[in-house]
């Protein structure tokens, strides 16, 4: 059964009609020609196809499209504004915060939302104290980002490129 779908994606607007098993990730993909989320594992366990869903960040692999109807996404490639990279996109750069790729892309978005959200005082599984965390640590950022898997190991550039856009 398919069904009409409005998105959002990268400031653009998409009406298309979709079956209703069809995955965010597989409109973006197959649909849209929007090859930033990247299909790793399928299953949402390595973070390949993460994406900005309404400014949150979500496994587009496990996301139904039909689902979000009229939602907001933002791809890595999508954060570039007027040619200029977005500040993590190009802290990534500064850092060699990637080798092989496949994974950036997933990486940056997650990278992101982790700083929004941890700006919005939410803990992580290493947090300690009651009022949320304070300090952005090491482990913070190691733990905020563990759904994203690098094969290459890039994780020590990773957490310099997160360090360089918050300023530390």
């Amino acid at each position: 059964m398919e069904i009409p779908l409005r998105l959002r994606v990268d400031g653009e607007d998409h009406v298309l009609t979709v079956d209703t098993r069809t995955t965010i990730l597989d409109v973006l993909r197959d649909r849209l020609g929007n090859t930033a989320p990247k299909k790793g594992c399928d299953h949402g366990q390595c973070g390949a196809c993460t994406v900005l869903l309404d400014g949150r960040r979500v496994l587009s692999c496990l996301a139904l499209a039909v689902a979000h109807d009229g939602a907001h996404i933002v791809t890595a490639s999508g954060m570039a504004e007027r040619g200029e990279l977005h500040p993590m996109q190009q802290a990534f750069l500064d850092h060699d915060a990637l080798q092989c790729g496949y994974c950036t892309p997933g990486q940056i978005c997650s990278a992101v939302a982790m700083l929004e959200e941890f700006a919005a005082g939410h803990p992580s599984a290493v947090t300690t104290g009651q009022d949320g965390p304070t300090e952005l640590t090491t482990e913070e950022i190691r733990e905020r980002l563990s759904g994203n898997l690098c094969r290459c190991g890039a994780y020590d550039g990773i957490v310099a490129a997160v360090r360089q856009v918050t300023g530390r």
